[in-house]
């Protein structure tokens, strides 16, 4: 069965309040009682002082004889005595618990057998049947206990003031309680509407009745939600734009997706095509030595061009495999500890040959750094880079290979001085056989998987890449960082 939440407020507000209001009288109520009872110790404490104080003077001052002959004799005369100073019925007791006088001799005896036990002990006791209060305090001379004195007193007029309290708060509770209740409920059946108002708000944005302004205007926290829904309205409103858009750009994506099929003929025609100007290469060398087998001359040519093609042939062949390799079950890959200053200054070491051979200088600025990657990888990116950066360098032109910390990475750097990489075409370049220059990679022998394989095993690595025009001079510049394990300036 639902219950309304109105319903379920007003029931909590009225449970909070009787449980506050039976609190609140439980621990007044309670305060009455403890103070009439210290009130009455101290008032019969003070009248069993007056007697005492009267029993022992008369015992003191009289005929010199034991005390319970003293009790027996004294006892009627001192009880009426004690009793109409004091007000009360008295009754006197000697030191073995036995009557010797009573102010109100016709009266019904009580029973406080056991009070009175306790009070031979020289010790006070009392006890309360009914509206009647029993009083026993023990009388004590110099050296013995005289006896027990009695007080009867009624306590009647305390038990009403309880009562009377006690009434009143049940009746100012049941009408706190009621007036509590109706405003309660006035006062949750508002925030109940508003609830309501909020709820009815939230409906028409999920049918698609978008809010102008907001529900409710309220300095608290059922406004806020009412700003928050609004705000909620207006940002579903702009999401479904977004998403109206985003639709527009699925059916760009479809054609992308479409330029992207062609692209993959294209890559197969580019194999095919790579395959096939080596191939075809050495086939016409087989046929001239077919047709010629005794021109020492042909045959010479014929070599070097034939070892050239195949180099050329199985060096694409590995590039392919290596790239589809790493792409897939990332080949090859066994992680250590590597210092690059070392590593970047024996492929520096290694490339200067071929730097010479294409006139190029090679500067370096390296520092200590250690990273984990794996070894072989880093060798292939690095001398992959240092190759691209000599082969497509200019006539009596420069590399700088350097590196630096940046926060947790350290970043290498291979700055160029060719004739740079258009901005248009840097996104594409570490795509598989995509040259910048056809002619010039032709020339230099590039197949155009290079940089696509570095971009892979730098993945692989952790590392990422990126190409950059330098910030003086011109050329391009390749950028690529690794996480850093620790490195000091040297």
């Amino acid at each position: 069965m639902r219950i309304s939440l109105k319903w379920k407020f007003t029931g909590f507000l009225a449970v909070l309040l009787i449980f506050a209001i039976g609190l609140l009288s439980f621990l007044i109520l309670q305060g009455i009682t403890s103070n009439q009872k210290q009130q009455m110790e101290q008032s019969m404490e003070q009248q069993a002082d007056v007697a005492s104080d009267r029993i022992r003077q008369l015992y003191v001052t009289g005929t010199q004889v034991d005390a319970a002959t003293f009790m027996r004799l004294q006892g009627p005369a001192l009880a009426r005595e004690l009793g109409n100073v004091s007000g009360m019925r008295v009754i006197l007791y000697d030191a073995k618990g036995n009557e010797t006088g009573d102010s109100l001799v016709m009266a019904e005896k009580p029973d406080i057998r056991q009070a009175l036990q306790y009070a031979l002990t020289n010790k006070i006791a009392y006890e309360i049947h009914g509206d009647v209060l029993e009083y026993l305090s023990p009388v004590q001379s110099d050296q013995e206990q005289l006896g027990v004195v009695h007080f009867q007193s009624s306590v009647s007029s305390q038990h009403t003031f309880y009562r009377s309290i006690q009434r009143l708060f049940w009746i100012a509770g049941a009408v706190v309680l009621g007036i509590s209740f109706i405003f309660g409920l006035i006062y949750m059946n508002r925030q109940a509407n508003a609830i309501h108002r909020l709820k009815k708000a939230t409906d028409r944005i999920r049918q698609g009745d978008y809010l102008e302004e907001p529900s409710l205007r309220r300095n608290d926290e059922l406004g806020e939600l009412s700003s928050g829904i609004f705000d909620m309205n207006e940002a579903i409103q702009a999401n479904v734009l977004s998403l109206q858009k985003e639709q527009e750009k699925l059916l760009q994506t479809l054609e992308k997706l479409q330029q992207l099929e062609k692209q993959q003929k294209d890559f197969i025609h580019n194999i095919s095509h790579e395959f096939k100007t080596p191939l075809t290469s050495i086939r016409a060398y087989a046929d001239l030595l077919h047709m010629y087998p005794d021109d020492p001359a042909l045959i010479q040519d014929a070599y070097e061009s034939i070892t050239k093609e195949a180099g050329r042939l199985y060096d694409l062949v590995e590039r392919v495999l290596h790239l589809a390799a790493s792409e897939k079950y990332e080949f090859d890959h066994h992680p250590e500890e590597v210092e690059l200053q070392v590593l970047l200054t024996d492929i520096i070491s290694r490339m200067k040959g071929k730097a010479d051979q294409f006139d190029i200088t090679l500067h370096e600025q390296l520092q200590s750094a250690r990273i984990i990657g794996d070894r072989n990888n880093l060798t292939h990116i690095f001398i992959n880079l240092l190759d691209n950066a000599i082969k497509y360098n200019v006539a009596k032109g420069s590399v700088m290979i350097s590196n630096k910390i940046v926060g947790q990475y350290v970043e290498v750097h291979f700055h160029d001085t060719g004739v740079g990489i258009p901005e248009n075409m840097r996104g594409l370049i570490f795509e598989p056989f995509y040259t910048v220059n056809h002619d010039r990679a032709r020339k230099s022998g590039g197949s155009g998987l290079g940089l696509a394989l570095v971009k892979q095993l730098t993945k692989q690595n952790h590392g990422i890449i990126k190409v950059e025009s330098p910030p003086e001079g011109t050329g391009t510049e390749f950028i690529v960082a690794f996480p850093l394990i620790s490195a000091k300036s040297l």
